[in-house]
């Protein structure tokens, strides 16, 4: 499953506003003192991922009512799609970092 540069980017520019929104917002501790806090970005991704997944749900079952126009559902569903094959492939590359670390000579 490949994704493209375009999807990619707009991957990486929501995680950056989540970033800055969450140490606005008060970040903890590791914020504060520099660094970027990995547990908050991926939550953050997970939420994201969540709420693009119920947009689209709920743009289908708009469709279904009648209320809402199919390129509306299909964009909102792309949307979705692209949103967790990011998720997907960056879980795939933290596992896989994780098992090279194991792998690694004491």
């Amino acid at each position: 499953m490949a994704i493209d540069p375009i999807s990619a980017s707009r991957a990486y520019q929501a995680a950056a506003r989540a970033l800055k929104t969450s140490s606005t917002e008060g970040g903890s501790d590791a914020g504060a003192a520099g660094g970027l806090d990995f547990g908050n970005m991926v939550k953050g991704a997970v939420e994201q991922t969540t709420a693009a997944t119920k947009a689209a749900e709920k743009m289908g079952m708009q469709a279904a009512a009648g209320r809402a126009d199919i390129v509306d559902v299909v964009t909102a569903i792309a949307a979705a799609e692209t949103t967790l094959e990011t998720m997907i492939t960056v879980r795939n590359q933290v596992i896989q970092a994780y098992q090279e670390i194991l792998r690694m000579p004491i």
